[in-house]
């Protein structure tokens, strides 16, 4: 699910549920030592997937302990993104010369909680998914927005070292699969030039919403009559 959002140049591994054979390095160890065994699972599993990722980019897998606010430390050239929830992980890696920053995430397809949409949208957000809900029936619309800003947070983090609060960046959701998050404070600099949008995709299927965002090296741009037909989505 994950794997079939990803830009060119980006691989992705996930898995339902918490297979036998994975397992985690010392280092990754000591750092759930003193976890809730759900935890525990979650974290060992979303790593098996980060573990065949980067096998599959040609990368010998290396510890990914939690480091600033959480974030895994991922191998020099290396940049990636993991998510987990109840009964499914993945994780998206690419080659740091390719992508400068990627960002996944996976929810359940339920609605939000009571009052949780309002903490975490713009009123402008809330007539769009009101919207979307009323013409568009199909997946849970919110949920759908509160999985882009988290995939969004995970692309600017790497790139900023900043935490970025759901208010501070408008997602406009396609209902045709794609999104665009405008930043509302001064964008990441990839390359020397600041970044104002991220481009993503989302899809939504067996009970789960999938979103994803790969910030390109300016290297990598292609003008935007290419990016329409080569692939429109994930690109700046």
């Amino acid at each position: 699910m994950i794997a079939a959002l990803l830009p060119p140049g980006a691989v992705g591994a996930e898995a339902c549920g918490d297979p036998p054979e994975a397992r985690l390095h010392p280092a990754e160890e000591a750092a759930v030592a003193q976890a809730v065994e759900s935890r525990r699972r979650e974290f060992t599993t979303v790593r098996h997937c980060a573990r065949t990722a980067l096998s599959e980019l040609g990368f010998r897998y290396e510890p990914l302990v939690p480091g600033h606010r959480g974030a895994p430390g991922w191998p020099e050239g290396v940049v990636g993104s993991m998510t987990h929830c109840a009964g499914f992980r993945a994780a998206a890696v690419a080659r740091a010369e390719v992508l400068a920053s990627l960002g996944i995430d996976a929810e359940p397809d339920r609605p939000l909680g009571p009052g949780m949409l309002a903490s975490v949208s713009l009123p402008a957000e809330r007539e769009r998914v009101a919207e979307l809900a009323a013409h568009r029936p199909g997946p849970a619309w919110d949920r759908l927005l509160f999985s882009a800003k988290e995939a969004v947070y995970k692309a600017w983090f790497p790139l900023t070292g900043l935490l970025l609060d759901f208010p501070e960046a408008e997602i406009r959701i396609d209902a045709g699969g794609t999104f665009r998050a405008v930043l509302l404070v001064p964008g990441p600099v990839v390359g020397g030039r600041a970044v104002g949008v991220f481009h993503g995709r989302w899809a939504a299927g067996g009970g789960l919403l999938a979103t994803a965002i790969g910030v390109p090296q300016p290297a990598r741009a292609i003008s935007r009559t290419s990016a329409a037909r080569e692939f429109t989505p994930n690109l700046l």
